[in-house]
């Protein structure tokens, strides 16, 4: 029997503990090596509230700044309790909630500075409960992004975690874009100020761009035993360098990640998707739960302009009850420059679209909220146009909803590692229209499953785009057989956890 642990940032396996894919990764993998009769313990940051109902396991001592640090380790009930699962957080008053999905910081004046604090702390009271075998004896201890990273730079520099060599480390990249850089010195979020008593090499930890700061994401591939992308297409494109908006590659790490190519550490795998016991929605509740998570959002909503919007939003909903539109067109995610900077760099792309559907008695429904400018640039468009319902929240039987009950799902990602989206939109049989980038195009087949674009030049590829839609909507309207033939091979596609993780045991794990 083999004994793995999962450090990172996020787990939807415990409740509230969710701001994307990567959440959903570390749900879904120790579910599939559980299956096989192995044993993991997944760690998460407690973000000052997830233990509260969970059971003290241990305190954890241990230095940073030259203080002694005391975290505690409680053990958590998940939503779905699974045989040979265990579910872990570490809490320290430190260790604060964020505004993103009360997880994640955003520091506008110095980016990562709250967060590397917190992951700081997170990493040095995993490297010590893994000391004092707070988790047993460990085969293998997988990481997901910077936010783990850390436990690398511990077990490479750290004498008093030497133990840690003994164990296999893998590195899971799930969004390159965000890479945790700090100062090395002369900032209290340096490294230097959290661990003044560790000599480390500079040259072997530092940002090609900014020589003076740390690069944690860097710090996982450079020190990792194997590197994983989560498809095999984002691996071809992480190698080469980023041309914007053109092309997203590397992110200025394609040298080291080329290198752990080369040294057969860099392993391109799918993420896959859950196919069993699904929550699903009724039918027919898309409007109902729209306007049922709109005035939950109102009876929260501090901020006047947002109010007033939410109520816009619900008055021109109530259309749509009782009055189906005759093609739903959608879109769920964070609203960053990654999932819809076609959208804000040529706002009249998305005026042509929603005039397209306005044709044919279309809507445009998006969910999400990210970046203030996105979320305003949305609420404008929202006011200008009737046919498109922007819901500027987050709500799982809404989005569930919106899953089970669109006919094109939207994906107009800049860059997508794998996505998650596409598949869950492609299990409930509708067809997607996505930009043909890293794991997209490893899910999404141009008039076999759905619709992609592409392009040389970013004008290219927004000309293509809103031709790749005239095309689904034509085949929607006048050719009803090759709609429902695309449809229902969506549907049948499968992308599933058990083939991801034999890969991750061949490739990755190699117990």
């Amino acid at each position: 029997m083999n004994n793995f642990l999962f450090a990172a940032a996020e787990n939807d396996a415990i409740a509230y503990c969710k701001a994307g894919g990567m959440g959903d990764v570390v749900r879904d993998v120790p579910r599939q090596i559980a299956e096989k009769g192995d044993v993991t313990h997944i760690v998460v940051p407690s973000y000052g509230r997830l233990h509260q109902k969970g059971i003290l396991v241990t305190t954890l001592n241990f230095e940073l700044r030259g203080l002694t640090y005391t975290a505690e380790l409680y053990e958590v009930v998940p939503k779905k309790t699974i045989k040979n699962i265990h579910h872990y957080v570490i809490h320290h008053p430190e260790i604060e909630a964020g505004g993103i999905a009360h997880i994640y910081h955003d520091d506008p004046e110095e980016p990562f500075f709250t967060d590397a604090i917190k992951y700081f702390i997170f990493c040095t009271a995993v490297a010590e409960a893994v000391k004092r075998n707070a988790f047993g004896e460990l085969d293998v201890i997988h990481l997901h992004d910077w936010h783990s990273s850390l436990l690398l730079f511990l077990r490479e520099y750290d004498l008093a975690y030497e133990n840690l060599k003994k164990i296999r480390f893998i590195y899971s990249i799930h969004n390159l874009a965000i890479q945790g850089i700090r100062p090395f010195e002369d900032n209290y979020s340096s490294l230097d100020n959290w661990f003044p008593h560790i000599r480390y090499d500079r040259e072997s930890l530092q940002d090609y761009r900014y020589t003076d700061c740390i690069n944690l994401m860097a710090v996982g591939i450079r020190f990792a035993d194997a590197v994983h992308t989560v498809s095999p297409s984002y691996k071809k494109d992480v190698m080469l360098p980023s041309s914007p908006p053109e092309f997203i590659g590397g992110e200025g790490l394609e040298l080291d990640l080329q290198l752990a190519n080369k040294e057969k550490r860099l392993f391109g795998i799918l993420n896959g998707c859950n196919y069993k016991n699904i929550n699903v929605e009724v039918k027919g509740q898309i409007y109902r739960n729209t306007v049922k998570a709109l005035f939950r959002w109102l009876q929260e909503e501090s901020k006047k302009y947002k109010a007033d919007f939410l109520a816009h939003t619900g008055e021109k909903t109530m259309n749509y009850v009782g009055n189906r539109p005759k093609f739903i067109v959608s879109s769920v995610a964070r609203l960053t420059e990654q999932k819809f900077y076609f959208f804000k760099r040529s706002p009249e792309a998305f005026v042509a679209i929603l005039n397209k559907l306005e044709k044919v008695d279309g809507i445009f429904m998006l969910l999400g909220t990210g970046a203030p400018e996105y979320e305003e640039l949305f609420r404008n468009m929202s006011y200008k146009h009737k046919n498109f319902i922007f819901t500027n929240g987050q709500s799982e039987s809404l989005i569930d909803s919106m899953y089970l009950e669109s006919d094109l799902y939207f994906m107009p990602s800049l860059f997508e590692p794998c996505g998650i989206s596409q598949m869950l939109s492609m299990r409930n049989g509708n067809p997607c229209l996505v930009h043909h980038t890293g794991g997209l195009i490893d899910t999404v087949k141009h008039m076999k499953t759905g619709f992609g674009f592409d392009g040389k030049t970013y004008d290219e590829k927004i000309a293509n785009m809103l031709t790749s839609f005239d095309v689904a909507l034509d085949i929607f309207v006048n050719d009803k057989p090759t709609w429902n033939k695309i449809q229902s091979n969506a549907k049948k596609a499968r992308f599933t956890w058990e083939k991801s993780v034999k890969k991750y045991y061949d490739l990755l794990y190699k117990l």
